[in-house]
């Protein structure tokens, strides 16, 4: 049995330190959701926690953040393509956008919910993935500007996610000083400068964050406690409110050095790893669990002295040491996981998710979640369709 574990007590400690942070640099904090791919469970749980602006990038995600968290500000946190419109107009109150014929589709069907969508409007600042270009912006915001059904919240930019560059004071200055010449040019007050996330966290931190960004999209950092730019894990922050656990099918001492040549036929990329000594020695624990499951080189063991030697679709290789250490057939490897193990491990459906409810709270949690009747909505009668209200 494998299993992914998220600890609720771990889990708000990371969120009250956060929420701390981002308060008393006077923004307000948005909570990145698309790692727990809609597990109802976690989302219920993130309520209990206080939670109350949720993003995410997968509209299935956002239907059961939707429904089971009725009073929650809910953000689509990529750019919306076309043919899902209608569905993002319903389920989220604001997104990110960098396409004029795009929010002139959601114009068009905010319009027809009777209904306005917030935007924020991204800017492209070196990373190279989505944002307008900061030569066409006035030109951009006028033609928004005239939208009835579209209000822009603010602007916005993502750094550090897709080329890995660390961001710079330099590049927050920018957005500053473009907010200030929207704002003088067109007389209107934009209110946001979404341009936080977990990869600003260690900027803020260092008191090197403009006041002037107050707007923060924090995920990875909130449920592994993850330092992006220095490595390693924030001060303050935990990084054992997720757990995965992998239970042992086999274990045995075996040589470390493969016999015969090898080569590069795996279809996987080879974890590196310690290189042993010719005929050495040790104990290799099988767990049941490879890469299908999850992105098996962002797993760590939680015991300092194991050390994972390769995996394929189906299994994991551990090498324990030069003695079993009392582990068994049965027995489970607990590891800390990186963010791409965590999303793609919450995404199967091979591994069991489960919540460790917070001290006292074990009842309550649990007649919530078999009550099946969690706040339900009657805006999303049909996805697609005429929606039952008009706003949340």
């Amino acid at each position: 049995m494998n299993r992914i574990t998220l600890d609720l007590e771990a889990l708000r400690h990371n969120l009250d330190v956060v929420r701390g942070w981002v308060s008393n640099h006077g923004a307000s904090l948005t909570v990145v959701t698309k790692a727990l791919c809609g597990h109802r469970e976690s989302i219920l749980a993130l309520r209990r926690l206080g939670v109350r602006s949720i993003a995410d990038s997968r509209l299935r995600n956002l239907e059961t953040v939707s429904r089971e968290l009725r009073d929650t500000e809910i953000w689509y946190l990529r750019p919306p393509h076309h043919s899902a419109v209608p569905e993002i107009a319903v389920l989220a109150q604001v997104s990110l956008n960098s396409e004029l014929e795009t929010l002139r589709v959601l114009d068009e069907e905010s319009r027809r919910l009777g209904k306005v969508h917030q935007a924020i409007i991204m800017i492209e600042l070196g990373d190279l993935r989505e944002g307008i270009l900061p030569g066409s912006l006035v030109k951009f915001y006028k033609e928004v500007f005239d939208l009835k059904n579209v209000e822009v919240l603010g602007i916005g930019a993502n750094l550090g996610c897709l080329s890995g560059s660390v961001p710079s004071v330099d590049q927050f200055m920018q957005l500053i000083l473009y907010r200030e010449l929207l704002e003088l040019k067109f007389g209107k007050k934009l209110p946001l400068i979404s341009a936080g996330s977990s990869v600003v966290l260690p900027l803020l931190l260092d008191g090197r964050l403009p006041k002037q960004i107050n707007h923060f999209r924090v995920g990875e950092s909130i449920f592994l406690g993850t330092d992006l730019v220095n490595g390693g894990v924030l001060d303050r922050l935990r990084n054992d409110a997720v757990t995965l656990e992998a239970e042992v099918i086999e274990i045995k001492e075996k040589g470390l050095v493969p016999l015969g040549e090898t080569t590069d036929l795996s279809p996987f990329t080879p974890i590196e790893t310690e290189t042993p000594a010719p005929g050495q020695r040790g104990f290799r624990a099988l767990i049941a669990l490879g890469q299908l499951d999850t992105d098996v080189t962002g797993l760590t063991p939680v015991n300092p002295d194991y050390q994972i030697a390769g995996a394929s679709s189906d299994i994991t290789v551990v090498n324990i040491g030069d003695d079993s250490g009392g582990l068994k057939v049965g027995d489970t490897i607990q590891f800390r996981l990186a963010y791409s193990a965590f999303v793609r491990c919450m995404a199967n459906r091979y591994t069991e998710k489960r919540v460790l409810p917070l001290p006292g709270d074990e009842k309550s949690l649990e007649e919530e979640l078999e009550s099946g009747n969690c706040r339900v909505p009657a805006v999303l009668s049909k996805v697609g369709g005429p929606a039952g209200s008009k706003h949340r």
